[in-house]
């Protein structure tokens, strides 16, 4: 294992993270984690853990990450959306080449309802962008 291990250690979970302080410098020479909070990415709160006081420095790297966490979310959530105009073409392929008879039976009905919610969305919320644009709004 690295000799240089970071100061901080940041448990992911789903709505952000377990914060702890790592600390090599102890007499067993092992590597031991304190927590001292937990935060919250989605609403922007951090709770000290039990009675603790948080320095000014585990506050700025509690902050620092919870930046670079929601940039890392935001990233993967247009990833995602590109993959699924992936996996469209890929199903449009599949349906027109590939696909039995009972194959489209079981999936054409639950594909045109999301295609045309989707389509829904899309829609008004272009229209939305264009009003906004033209100062409509």
């Amino acid at each position: 294992m690295s000799a240089d291990l970071p100061d901080y250690y940041f448990r992911v979970r789903e709505n952000g993270a377990f914060v702890f302080r790592v600390d090599t410098e102890n007499r067993n020479r092992r590597i031991e984690m304190d927590q001292i909070a937990v935060v919250n990415i989605r609403n922007g709160e951090i709770k000290p853990h039990g009675q603790r006081q948080l320095s000014e420095q585990d506050l700025a790297e509690i902050k620092y990450w919870m930046e670079a966490r929601a940039a890392t979310l935001a990233a993967r959530d247009i990833d995602d959306i590109h993959r699924a105009i992936d996996h469209l073409n890929l199903t449009a392929h599949w349906a027109n080449s590939r696909a039995t008879d009972a194959q489209l039976e079981e999936v054409t009905d639950a594909l045109l309802m999301a295609m045309h919610d989707l389509r829904n969305v899309l829609v008004r919320k272009k229209a939305d962008r264009l009003m906004k644009e033209r100062g409509g709004e």
